[in-house]
């Protein structure tokens, strides 16, 4: 099964975290590949080293944030070498693998949507695929069996509350 996450609220990459919980508690092998995330202070990043052998989460980003309207050649050549991994991680057989912010990728011209559209078609039908990020395309939604839209109303970087830990990363 396909599963979209996206939207302009926060909580995708909370969404998908818990499917993982969720998959690792039955003891399912999962995937995580981070597309534009590059920090290692996450708790999802921190976390994967308690979960294992079930949990695995690798980055494909910079540390600071991308200019999504002028991606920089740095982040677009992580956010290539993080499809690629995806494409080969698949071989392996995760029970799910999740493509946190590739949606987002995608959007800004980073990793072409027909190769990732190609490479769902290819999956394994024993993995679970989770996408995750907003601008999610027409076509995802299509392709996709499950679609949720998290939907903004308000949030706390709205007051000027900075990110906190174990809550935001």
């Amino acid at each position: 099964m396909i599963y979209l996450f996206t939207g302009e609220g926060g909580g995708k990459t909370i969404a998908a975290l818990g499917l993982a919980l969720r998959s690792v508690g039955q003891k399912r092998k999962v995937v995580m590949i981070q597309f534009l995330k590059g920090r290692k202070d996450t708790g999802e990043f921190k976390i994967a080293q308690k979960l294992k052998p079930y949990l695995k989460v690798f980055q494909f980003g910079r540390p600071g944030f991308v200019n999504l309207r002028d991606p920089d050649e740095a982040d677009k050549a992580l956010a290539r070498k993080g499809f690629e991994f995806a494409r080969r991680a698949v071989r392996s057989k995760p029970d799910l693998l999740i493509l946190d912010e590739l949606n987002l990728a995608m959007a800004a011209k980073m990793v072409p949507e027909k190769d990732v559209i190609a490479f769902l078609k290819k999956v394994p039908k024993s993995v679970d695929v989770v996408l995750t990020g907003r601008h999610a395309s027409t076509r995802l939604y299509k392709i996709a069996d499950g679609v949720s839209v998290v939907k903004k109303v308000k949030h706390v970087f709205d007051r000027g509350i900075q990110a906190r830990k174990g809550i935001e990363y």
